[in-house]
Protein backbone atom coordinates (compact mmCIF):
# COMPACT_ATOMS: atom_id res chain seq x y z
CA UNK A 1 0.00 0.00 0.00
CA UNK A 2 1.19 3.44 -0.96
CA UNK A 3 0.36 5.84 2.11
CA UNK A 4 0.89 9.71 2.04
CA UNK A 5 1.10 11.40 5.19
CA UNK A 6 0.85 14.76 5.79
CA UNK A 7 2.78 16.44 9.19
CA UNK A 8 1.81 20.34 8.91
CA UNK A 9 0.98 20.44 13.57
CA UNK A 10 4.31 22.35 13.77
CA UNK A 11 6.98 25.03 12.45
CA UNK A 12 8.69 22.14 11.15
CA UNK A 13 5.75 20.71 7.95
CA UNK A 14 6.84 17.39 6.19
CA UNK A 15 4.77 15.38 3.79
CA UNK A 16 6.01 11.38 3.24
CA UNK A 17 5.06 8.70 1.15
CA UNK A 18 5.98 5.32 2.69
CA UNK A 19 5.22 1.92 0.75
CA UNK A 20 4.66 -1.39 2.70
CA UNK A 21 7.66 -3.69 2.44
CA UNK A 22 7.05 -7.44 1.13
CA UNK A 23 6.60 -9.84 4.29
CA UNK A 24 9.29 -9.31 7.02
CA UNK A 25 10.85 -5.61 5.13
CA UNK A 26 10.90 -2.59 6.22
CA UNK A 27 8.13 0.13 4.99
CA UNK A 28 10.44 2.16 2.06
CA UNK A 29 10.03 5.89 2.73
CA UNK A 30 10.83 8.90 1.29
CA UNK A 31 10.33 12.42 3.02
CA UNK A 32 10.36 16.32 2.37
CA UNK A 33 10.28 19.24 5.18
CA UNK A 34 10.56 22.97 5.23
CA UNK A 35 9.89 25.15 8.10
CA UNK A 36 8.26 27.84 6.63
CA UNK A 37 5.03 29.18 8.74
CA UNK A 38 1.51 30.67 8.22
CA UNK A 39 0.96 31.63 3.99
CA UNK A 40 4.84 31.22 3.01
CA UNK A 41 3.47 27.22 3.45
CA UNK A 42 3.34 25.32 0.20
CA UNK A 43 1.65 22.14 0.86
CA UNK A 44 0.91 21.23 -2.89
CA UNK A 45 4.74 21.49 -3.36
CA UNK A 46 6.01 19.25 -0.90
CA UNK A 47 3.29 16.87 -2.15
CA UNK A 48 4.38 16.98 -5.57
CA UNK A 49 8.30 16.87 -4.43
CA UNK A 50 7.59 13.71 -2.46
CA UNK A 51 5.98 12.03 -5.12
CA UNK A 52 8.65 13.10 -7.95
CA UNK A 53 11.17 11.66 -5.30
CA UNK A 54 9.78 8.55 -5.08
CA UNK A 55 8.43 8.16 -8.41
CA UNK A 56 4.65 7.40 -8.15
CA UNK A 57 2.05 9.55 -9.75
CA UNK A 58 -0.78 10.98 -7.78
CA UNK A 59 -3.30 8.14 -8.66
CA UNK A 60 -1.64 5.42 -7.28
CA UNK A 61 -1.70 7.18 -3.76
CA UNK A 62 -4.08 4.61 -2.05
CA UNK A 63 -3.98 6.41 1.25
CA UNK A 64 -3.57 9.50 2.94
CA UNK A 65 -2.31 10.00 6.50
CA UNK A 66 -3.26 13.33 8.82
CA UNK A 67 -1.24 14.96 11.64
CA UNK A 68 -4.34 16.27 13.42
CA UNK A 69 -2.37 17.94 16.45
CA UNK A 70 -2.76 19.11 18.95
CA UNK A 71 -0.77 22.31 17.61
CA UNK A 72 -1.03 24.58 14.80
CA UNK A 73 -4.66 25.11 13.97
CA UNK A 74 -3.70 26.88 10.55
CA UNK A 75 -1.19 24.05 9.42
CA UNK A 76 -3.62 20.78 10.36
CA UNK A 77 -6.77 22.53 8.82
CA UNK A 78 -4.36 22.61 5.71
CA UNK A 79 -3.66 19.15 5.92
CA UNK A 80 -7.19 18.18 6.56
CA UNK A 81 -8.63 19.95 3.65
CA UNK A 82 -5.78 18.63 1.44
CA UNK A 83 -6.22 14.89 2.28
CA UNK A 84 -10.57 15.61 1.98
CA UNK A 85 -10.28 17.19 -1.37
CA UNK A 86 -7.94 13.97 -2.46
CA UNK A 87 -10.39 11.34 -1.33
CA UNK A 88 -13.54 13.26 -3.11
CA UNK A 89 -11.17 13.00 -6.70
CA UNK A 90 -9.39 9.86 -6.15
CA UNK A 91 -11.26 8.17 -3.57
CA UNK A 92 -8.34 7.64 -1.44
CA UNK A 93 -9.00 6.13 1.91
CA UNK A 94 -8.06 8.62 5.04
CA UNK A 95 -6.80 7.84 8.40
CA UNK A 96 -6.48 10.45 11.25
CA UNK A 97 -3.42 10.18 13.84
CA UNK A 98 -2.26 12.37 16.56
CA UNK A 99 0.72 14.24 16.28
CA UNK A 100 1.65 14.38 19.91
CA UNK A 101 1.81 10.19 19.50
CA UNK A 102 3.86 11.38 16.11
CA UNK A 103 6.35 13.19 18.80
CA UNK A 104 7.12 10.29 20.86
CA UNK A 105 7.80 8.25 17.92
CA UNK A 106 10.40 10.65 16.61
CA UNK A 107 11.80 10.96 19.60
CA UNK A 108 12.13 7.20 20.32
CA UNK A 109 13.59 7.00 16.51
CA UNK A 110 16.41 9.72 17.68
CA UNK A 111 17.81 7.58 20.51
CA UNK A 112 14.99 8.69 23.74
CA UNK A 113 15.64 5.79 25.47
CA UNK A 114 13.56 6.38 29.00
CA UNK A 115 11.16 8.24 30.25
CA UNK A 116 9.71 11.51 28.54
CA UNK A 117 6.83 14.21 28.41
CA UNK A 118 5.83 15.73 24.81
CA UNK A 119 5.09 18.97 25.29
CA UNK A 120 3.39 20.94 22.35
CA UNK A 121 2.30 24.53 23.16
CA UNK A 122 -1.48 25.23 24.04
CA UNK A 123 -1.25 28.98 24.27
CA UNK A 124 -2.29 31.21 27.14
CA UNK A 125 0.73 29.78 28.88
CA UNK A 126 -0.44 26.10 28.48
CA UNK A 127 0.62 23.08 27.05
CA UNK A 128 -0.70 19.86 25.97
CA UNK A 129 1.59 17.15 27.55
CA UNK A 130 1.72 13.52 27.01
CA UNK A 131 3.71 11.05 28.87
CA UNK A 132 5.37 8.06 27.35
CA UNK A 133 7.97 5.15 28.65
CA UNK A 134 10.53 3.01 26.15
CA UNK A 135 11.08 -0.43 27.55
CA UNK A 136 12.45 -3.67 25.86
CA UNK A 137 8.66 -3.82 24.09
CA UNK A 138 8.69 -0.70 23.22
CA UNK A 139 7.19 2.96 23.46
CA UNK A 140 4.38 3.14 25.36
CA UNK A 141 1.70 5.70 26.70
CA UNK A 142 1.56 5.69 30.48
CA UNK A 143 -0.28 9.63 30.68
CA UNK A 144 -2.59 10.19 28.17
CA UNK A 145 -2.78 14.08 26.27
CA UNK A 146 -4.18 16.72 28.82
CA UNK A 147 -3.28 20.32 29.38
CA UNK A 148 -0.90 21.76 32.09
CA UNK A 149 0.32 24.78 33.44
CA UNK A 150 3.36 26.35 32.56
CA UNK A 151 4.22 26.34 36.41
CA UNK A 152 3.50 23.10 36.32
CA UNK A 153 5.73 22.17 33.53
CA UNK A 154 8.85 24.21 34.91
CA UNK A 155 8.13 22.04 38.36
CA UNK A 156 8.40 19.07 36.62
CA UNK A 157 11.64 20.50 34.42
CA UNK A 158 13.04 21.26 37.92
CA UNK A 159 12.12 17.79 38.95
CA UNK A 160 14.55 16.82 36.44
CA UNK A 161 12.13 15.08 34.24
CA UNK A 162 12.90 14.94 30.17
CA UNK A 163 10.63 17.46 27.84
CA UNK A 164 10.43 17.12 24.66
CA UNK A 165 8.40 18.88 21.62
CA UNK A 166 8.71 21.09 18.43
CA UNK A 167 9.47 24.56 20.01
CA UNK A 168 9.98 23.16 24.13
CA UNK A 169 13.35 25.09 24.52
CA UNK A 170 11.34 28.34 24.06
CA UNK A 171 10.31 27.61 27.46
CA UNK A 172 11.93 24.86 29.21
CA UNK A 173 15.90 25.24 28.15
CA UNK A 174 16.85 21.79 29.59
CA UNK A 175 14.47 20.29 26.97
CA UNK A 176 15.16 18.40 23.44
CA UNK A 177 13.67 19.91 20.50
CA UNK A 178 11.66 17.36 18.58
CA UNK A 179 9.13 17.38 15.39
CA UNK A 180 6.52 15.29 14.51
CA UNK A 181 7.61 14.07 11.47
CA UNK A 182 5.62 12.82 8.53
CA UNK A 183 7.91 9.42 7.90
CA UNK A 184 6.55 8.35 11.31
CA UNK A 185 2.71 8.97 10.85
CA UNK A 186 2.96 6.95 7.77
CA UNK A 187 4.48 3.88 9.55
CA UNK A 188 1.66 4.22 12.01
CA UNK A 189 -0.92 4.42 8.95
CA UNK A 190 0.10 1.54 7.39
CA UNK A 191 -0.38 -0.45 10.54
CA UNK A 192 -3.94 0.53 10.92
CA UNK A 193 -7.30 -0.20 9.45
CA UNK A 194 -9.61 2.28 11.08
CA UNK A 195 -10.42 4.83 8.16
CA UNK A 196 -12.59 7.65 7.90
CA UNK A 197 -14.24 9.58 5.58
CA UNK A 198 -13.30 13.39 4.72
CA UNK A 199 -15.96 15.29 6.80
CA UNK A 200 -14.53 12.61 10.02
CA UNK A 201 -11.25 14.22 10.48
CA UNK A 202 -11.17 16.83 13.09
CA UNK A 203 -8.19 18.33 14.76
CA UNK A 204 -7.27 16.99 18.64
CA UNK A 205 -8.16 20.47 20.28
CA UNK A 206 -8.23 19.93 24.40
CA UNK A 207 -10.14 23.49 25.02
CA UNK A 208 -14.33 23.20 25.14
CA UNK A 209 -14.88 25.92 21.92
CA UNK A 210 -16.79 28.73 23.40
CA UNK A 211 -18.67 30.97 20.62
CA UNK A 212 -20.07 33.97 21.25
CA UNK A 213 -23.84 35.37 20.39
CA UNK A 214 -23.63 38.26 18.18
CA UNK A 215 -25.81 41.30 19.34
CA UNK A 216 -29.16 41.63 17.37
CA UNK A 217 -28.89 44.55 14.80
CA UNK A 218 -29.54 47.65 15.74
CA UNK A 219 -32.18 49.52 13.75
CA UNK A 220 -31.68 53.76 13.71
CA UNK A 221 -34.93 55.36 13.17
CA UNK A 222 -35.15 56.96 9.80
Amino acid sequence: MKMLALEFSSPQRSVALVVAGAAGRPPATWEVAETAKGHAMKPLALVAEVLRLAGVEREQVAGIAVGLGPGSYTGIRAAIALAQGWQLVTGARLLGLSSAECVAAQATAEGILSKFTVVIDAQREEFYVADYEIDAVGMREVAPLRLATLAAMRGREGAGEQLVGPEVTRWFPGGQVIFPRAARLGEFALMRMDFVTGEQLEPIYLRETAFVKAPPTRVFPG
